[in-house]
């Protein structure tokens, strides 16, 4: 694809700066542009971008002058995306059901949906309009999948569980699959049954590798919006609430409820049975362990506030020279001790 500088401010309503008429090829980061590919650069990363080798560079409107070729926007970032999508359109799937799928009975299709090679659909299941189902996955029994989402391959989504619309789940993930429910009795683990489902709501992305398990009843429920990052587990009977961020190696034990706006840094967790209040923020390896006020910004393990925790952290430095006055000290002490 080719446009003009002009006509790509014109896609992103924004206003230019010198030369419009310089031929854009590609859409890319500062480090990675060339001399035809169009980059975008907010605060402390402007001075950079004007070094960059790229042709022209997408800026925040506050920005007046600028060393090269560049589009003035409100959101930077935004107008990236959207060139994005432009520049690099999703690879178009053919509408259909591929002969060596397998569809079981009573199965609802709707229109412009794609069903590609060695899928299995099981028996009464539900997919909605313009769903792509790729190769090697596994939908079970009446399971519910809405409209306009993307099923990656070897994705495993399983009996009686509901996928809402534009929903994207990437390869490898395991969408109900049994709860760690057991008792033990007399030295050995009975399992209890996990008969209920998981529920996905609108516009949530699940990554690569993730396992969500079924409720023991009701629902394990992710609420619109949400976005989970790869190898993310969600146990028995969670509630993730609306546009929540998980990220990498994130662990939620079961039954715990976690509000809106939420986000679970990397390799963070959370003990079983816990409350989690909106517009919270927990730190990579952080895990609280008793319900968590909205608004809070947590650390550490057990997770405490932030500024605590960066308070503990300072002290703990402190230590080795802690140490050392206590056993120079223990030494004055003997030697006074002893010329007495």
């Amino acid at each position: 694809m080719k446009k003009t500088l002009r006509e790509i401010a014109d896609l992103v309503n924004g206003i230019l700066l010198g030369d419009g008429d310089i031929e854009i090829t590609g859409v890319t980061n500062i480090g990675d542009a060339t001399s035809t590919d169009i980059s975008f650069a907010v605060a402390p990363h402007l001075d950079k971008a004007a070094l960059s080798c790229a042709a022209a560079v997408i800026i925040p409107e506050t920005i007046t002058e600028f060393a090269k070729p560049a589009i003035r926007v409100e959101n930077p970032r935004m107008a990236f995306v959207s060139l994005l999508k432009i520049f690099t359109p999703q690879i178009a799937v053919a509408s259909g059901v591929h002969s060596t799928a397998v569809v079981g009975d009573h199965v609802s299709i709707g229109e412009n949906v794609s069903i590609m090679a060695y899928a299995v659909i099981a028996d009464d299941v539900v997919i909605g309009d313009n769903t792509v189902v790729y190769p090697h996955t596994y939908i079970g029994h009446g399971a519910i999948l809405g409209s306009d989402s993307l099923i990656y391959p070897n994705v495993t989504i399983g009996a009686g569980c509901q996928i809402g619309n534009r929903a994207i789940i990437h390869s490898g993930a395991v969408i109900g699959s049994d709860g760690f429910g057991f008792i033990t009795i007399d030295g050995r683990h009975q399992k209890v049954p996990q008969v209920g489902n998981v529920l996905i709501e609108d516009d949530v992305e699940i990554g690569a590798n993730v396992g969500i398990d079924r409720a023991t009843t009701g629902s394990t429920i992710v609420k619109r919006g949400t976005k989970i990052d790869n190898l993310v587990h969600l146990a028995h009977n969670v509630v993730i609430g609306e546009n929540c961020f998980l990220v990498a190696q994130t662990g939620i034990a079961g039954s715990v409820k976690v509000g809106n706006n939420v986000t679970f840094a990397g390799q963070s967790g959370c003990a079983g049975h816990l409350t989690i209040g909106d517009n919270c923020v927990f730190a990579a390896r952080s895990a609280p362990i008793s319900d968590v006020p909205a608004g809070s910004f947590y650390a550490g393990f057990p997770a405490r506030p932030h500024k605590a925790w960066l308070r503990t952290e300072a002290s703990a430095n402190k230590i080795p020279d802690l140490i050392k006055k206590v056993r120079d000290l223990e030494k004055r002490l003997a030697t006074m001790e002893s010329e007495k």
